[in-house]
């Protein structure tokens, strides 16, 4: 490491390193120095903090005369021999500046592929949940703030609104801490040690084989757009969210098989087409006036976007009361009852296998479910028939 006093002329001389980077000191000040690489003359201040080698970037030698650069590199060299460390006094300024706002915003840019459910859940949670903590810098939030937080959302907005907010805020911390060197413990720990998460009941309610014949009957009473998103919900298992926006091209009527590129877990869906339900799209392709969606709707997604009025009026005609999630249940559970093969029955719901090591080695594709999603159509039929 070459010495050299550093004055105007000497800097401007020393030439560009070829490749890496070259460091000069100064004659005059211990632990001054320039650091030459290829296209960069750049002033530096090194010295020891607690035993450990610091050095500090004052600036550009283009911009700074050396010896303002050198009084700047004094300064800095005192706080070292008074034990601060310059460097991590500016990390830990430029992690206060990353307030809740912020991390949301990196948090989404690293992740260009989350489904817009997912994109709509969280930002749902900053912009509602956590409006207070918007502008507030991520690591002065803490364990206690957490903790008041997560108890006033439950009183509020539901005790599951509340795990999930906080689930959300977790997840953005998280991110954050890992691209940061000083940060604090993620404070929704607090949650977790202190057995405060509420208690979530998953809902288990099904149309019954007892109830499926009169629900049948006031759905086929509904206008064609209604009954036929309904169907399709119960023959296919689908998420609502899924259903509504599916499009005519992710239908093969000739094939009898239905391709979703993107979906709730990001994976994509392949599901053959029952009979039943075959007919029944192909008579929507016939009715329908050149719309891309199998379901439009008059908003402006031009697919149909609200379901709980004719759900309502079903229910009402039916007595039985059901959302478009016990659909799906109800789906599933006349499957299991069918004993269909338990990788079938995931495959069915689209459901992942990541913590089972026999299912990653497994592939069930269209043609494979062809036979169980047949036989679930035709037990439907049967039920609605023979009750």
């Amino acid at each position: 490491m070459p010495n050299l006093r550093l004055t105007r002329r000497a800097v401007n001389e020393t030439p560009f390193a070829q490749c890496g980077q070259v460091l000069y000191r100064d004659t005059l000040l211990s632990g001054f120095g320039l650091r030459v690489g290829t296209k960069s003359k750049v002033f530096f201040a090194e010295g020891q903090v607690n035993r450990r080698t610091r050095r500090v970037t004052i600036g550009r030698a283009d911009v700074f005369a050396p010896d303002i650069a050198r009084r700047k590199a004094l300064a800095v060299l005192g706080e070292m021999a008074d034990g601060n460390d310059p460097n991590a006094e500016k990390r830990k300024e430029q992690v206060e500046r990353i307030t809740l706002d912020i991390a949301f915003k990196r948090f989404f840019e690293a992740r260009p592929n989350l489904s817009v459910h997912t994109v709509s859940g969280y930002q749902r949670t900053e912009r509602l949940y956590l409006k207070s903590w918007r502008k507030k810098a991520l690591n002065d939030i803490t364990r206690q703030m957490v903790l008041k937080k997560h108890q006033d959302i439950g009183k509020v907005h539901g005790e599951t609104t509340a795990n999930n907010a906080m689930r959300h805020f977790r997840s953005v911390y998280n991110f954050v801490a890992a691209t940061q060197d000083e940060f604090p413990p993620n404070p929704v720990q607090i949650l977790t040690q202190a057995r405060a998460w509420n208690k979530e009941n998953r809902r288990q309610t099904v149309v019954t084989a007892t109830d499926l014949p009169d629900w049948w009957k006031a759905v086929m009473a509904e206008p064609e757009y209604s009954r036929d998103f309904l169907l399709t919900a119960l023959f296919t298992g689908m998420r609502r969210g899924e259903l509504s926006k599916l499009r005519w091209e992710n239908i093969d009527l000739m094939a009898k098989t239905l391709h979703l590129p993107s979906t709730k877990n990001g994976d994509p869906l392949n599901l053959p087409l029952s009979e039943f339900l075959t007919d029944l799209l192909q008579e929507r392709w016939a009715r329908s006036t050149g719309s891309l969606w199998v379901f439009p709707g008059p908003g402006k997604s031009g697919h149909m976007v609200e379901t709980k009025k004719f759900l309502a009026r079903v229910g009402a005609g039916s007595g039985v009361s059901f959302t478009m999630h016990d659909l799906r249940r109800t789906f599933i559970t006349i499957a299991e009852s069918l004993d269909v093969p338990y990788y079938a029955l995931k495959r069915l719901l689209n459901h992942r296998t990541n913590g089972d090591v026999t299912g990653g080695y497994i592939v069930v594709n269209a043609e494979r479910l062809r036979e169980p999603v047949e036989q679930v159509s035709q037990r439907i039929l049967e039920l609605v028939d023979h009750q």
